[in-house]
């Protein structure tokens, strides 16, 4: 996976803060019943409806990562439209598109 440039130059100067953040995330995925796939799409989710398009890129690699295909990603945007928005949806549609086309370009 690709990791933004920001993200590790935080990791270098903060290594504690960031070592702290991952093992929140860590410990939140394992507190519940949810597998992999499942946890992956949520968070993808939360990041479009929150309008976060450096985590919905994040979450749409991870999710890919743990399997999910892009038909999947793509039906997550889709499926926000109703709470958020048909313009949002669009804008989320293009952050999974992003990824999708990264990922396709590097196969």
């Amino acid at each position: 996976m690709s990791i933004p440039s920001a993200y590790q130059r935080m990791k270098a100067t903060n290594p504690d803060m960031v070592k702290a953040y991952e093992a929140l995330g860590a410990a939140c995925a394992a507190s519940g019943p949810l597998d992999p796939r499942t946890v992956a799409l949520v968070k993808l989710g939360i990041s479009i409806a929150a309008g976060l398009e450096g985590a919905a890129h994040s979450h749409c690699r991870k999710a890919l990562e743990a399997g999910c295909t892009r038909e999947e990603l793509l039906h997550v945007a889709n499926l926000s439209a109703p709470t958020i928005g048909w313009p949002a949806m669009m804008r989320a549609r293009t952050w999974v598109s992003d990824v999708i086309d990264a990922s396709d370009a590097r196969a």
